[in-house]
Order: C-alpha cells, then sequence, then structure tokens
C-alpha cells in the first residue's frame, strides 16, 4: 500500500510547484502570486485533513462514507463551544495563549468526533459491509439525521467562530502580506500527513492493518483481532475529520449545520485525484484543488466553480485511477 522514497513517484509531486510556476507569468506580481499560493496551500492542507480519514476508511475498511461531512460540522461546532467558554485564553495577543484555547478545542472535537463515529459504524456502517451502493444510501441518510441533530443542539443559525487574537493579522515575506492563520493551517496539515505515514509504515499497528487489507483471514488466523482494528481506523478518520472541521470553521470565520454536506464536493474530488485510499495522493490531490480555487478565483473568478472539475478531468485523463492508485 506504501512505496519507500526510493521507489516513489516523482511525477505527481512535481505537478504542485509546476501549477504554481505556470500561473506566475499570468498573476505578474510576484507578492501577490506568494499571497495566493501560500493562501492555497493553506486552503489544500485543511482540505488534507478532512480528506485523510475519509481516504483512511475507504483504503482500509472499503467503505464509501458520504456521511462524513457529519464528522466535519460536529468538530467545528464542538470547537465553537470551548473556545466560547476560554474568551480570557482567545482574547490575548499572544499566540501561545491561544494555542492554549485551540489545542483543547480540537482534542475536544476529535474526541467527540472519533465517539460519535463508533456509534456511527456499529449502527449504520457495520450492516451494509460489501456493499458500496447501500454504503453511499444509508450514509448520506446518517448525515442528514446528524446535521438534524446538530440543530437540535447548536441551533439552525449560523454562528461566528472568529480567529483568537493572536491569529489574526498578516506576516510579511517580503512584499508579500501572509495571514498568520494560514501559516499555522500549512504547519498543521504538514504534521498530520507526517504521523499518518509513519504511523502506517513505520508502526505494528500500521503494519496490521495494511496486512489485514490484503489478507484479512491470514491476520485473524495469527490471532489478530482485524475487526477491532478496522473499527478503530474508522474512530481516527472520524477524528481526522472533527480536526479539519476545527480547522475548516476557523478558515471561514463562522459555522452551519450544512457546512459538511458543502465540503463533500471538494473532498470526493481531492479523493479521486489523489487515488482512491492513498494517503499521499489525498495530499497532492487537496494542494492542487486549494491552489487552482485560489488562482482562478483571482484570474477568472467567473470560472472558479468549474475550475476544479476541470483539474479532475486532466488528473483522470492523465491517470485515469488517480495520481497515486492503491494497489489492493
Amino acid at each position: 500500500m506504501q512505496t519507500t522514497l526510493k521507489d516513489l513517484d516523482w511525477k505527481p509531486v512535481a505537478l504542485v510547484p509546476v501549477l504554481a510556476l505556470l500561473v506566475l507569468p499570468l498573476i505578474g506580481s510576484p507578492s501577490t502570486w506568494l499571497t495566493l499560493t501560500v493562501a492555497g496551500l493553506a486552503m489544500g492542507m485543511i482540505i488534507f485533513i478532512i480528506a485523510s480519514g475519509l481516504t483512511l476508511v475507504f483504503g482500509l475498511m472499503d467503505v464509501l462514507n458520504f456521511g462524513h461531512g457529519v464528522f466535519i460540522a460536529l468538530g467545528a461546532f464542538v470547537a465553537t463551544s470551548v473556545l466560547g467558554s476560554m474568551g480570557d485564553y482567545t482574547s490575548s495577543s499572544s499566540l501561545w495563549m491561544n494555542m492554549l484555547a485551540v489545542l483543547p478545542a480540537m482534542i475536544v472535537a476529535m474526541l467527540v468526533a472519533g465517539a460519535v463515529g463508533l456509534a456511527f459504524e456499529r449502527f449504520i456502517v457495520r450492516p451494509v459491509y460489501g456493499n458500496h451502493l447501500k454504503q453511499i444510501l444509508i450514509t448520506m441518510g446518517g448525515m442528514i439525521i446528524g446535521e438534524e441533530l446538530i440543530k437540535v443542539i447548536w441551533g439552525p443559525l449560523q454562528i461566528p467562530l472568529p480567529l483568537p487574537e493572536g491569529m489574526r493579522g498578516t506576516v510579511l515575506l517580503g512584499d508579500a502580506a501572509v495571514e498568520k492563520y494560514r501559516l499555522i493551517a500549512v504547519v498543521v496539515g504538514l504534521m498530520v500527513f507526517a504521523m499518518l505515514i509513519w504511523t502506517l509504515t513505520r508502526t505494528k499497528i500500521g503494519l496490521l492493518i495494511r496486512a489485514g487489507v490484503q489478507d484479512r483471514e491470514m491476520v485473524e488466523a495469527l490471532g489478530y483481532r482485524i475487526k477491532r482494528l478496522f473499527i478503530g481506523v474508522f474512530m481516527i478518520g472520524s477524528a481526522l475529520a472533527g480536526l479539519g472541521g476545527v480547522m475548516w470553521g476557523l478558515y471561514q470565520q463562522n459555522v452551519i449545520p450544512q457546512m459538511g454536506s458543502q465540503v463533500n464536493v471538494l473532498i470526493f474530488i481531492v479523493l479521486i485525484i489523489g487515488g482512491l485510499g492513498s494517503t499521499g495522493g489525498a495530499l497532492i490531490g487537496a494542494l492542487l484543488v486549494g491552489l487552482m480555487a485560489n488562482y482562478t478565483g483571482f484570474l477568472f473568478p467567473k470560472l472558479a466553480l468549474f475550475s476544479n472539475i476541470a483539474l479532475m478531468m486532466a488528473i483522470l485523463l492523465w491517470r485515469p485511477q488517480g495520481v497515486y492508485a492503491l494497489n489492493k
């Protein structure tokens, strides 16, 4: 499932810098280009955090979870409650004080989303293992129910989720002004990617999960309960969606119950571009989607809505199974 650095196909990796360099002459101003590029990378990293959970669930469990969006919204709404109770920390101009509020919000959001993911797997997903059509239908129904429950708890109206004081403002990189939060989003995204790759390739749990995908019966014959491992994977995928929901809510600075379903389209575009089930492919796909959205929004605003569809079509014409097809 994973490749070593020596065997890695570098062509998809090169797509990100190539796309950035191709639009530089069109934008003209290097400072504007740098601002748009960092913004695109930040957006891409947030989308990757959200999509990484779903690509884990599909790649390791073969489950098409169209209800993934409910965990995104749940994580964002939990963050509004946690951050709302920590006004002394969020109103401080110190970034470290802000992190003392944001980190607990992320942790609580991940725990809640993971716990709800456990129930989601047990009562909604488990009865339809092995049947993709039923998975799509029942998980979409689960997302609708989840959105209504969010409305019951937090109400149907939009709730503001402002950035903590120390995370606002910009950092000057030469003549370019880059928002602080976007740089933070890039760092968090890279940390999540590094942790996932390390877990899947360097730990015993990752080895057992990958072996279970290849030959479940053999792993079970060795005495390991692969079913429990897969349930844990679903919970981790849900928790990552909750973390992504916190990041996306702070990015938008407001949350609504339907925010998960709105992001779902972008998530599946990322997974299709990257190759269903590939963590590295999800990162490449998310970065391409984030950059494309920002570049076209600046250069061709009327085409921005269709830019990512066009990007997906171009990638699929090149590699029909995505940039990193997952071989099972």
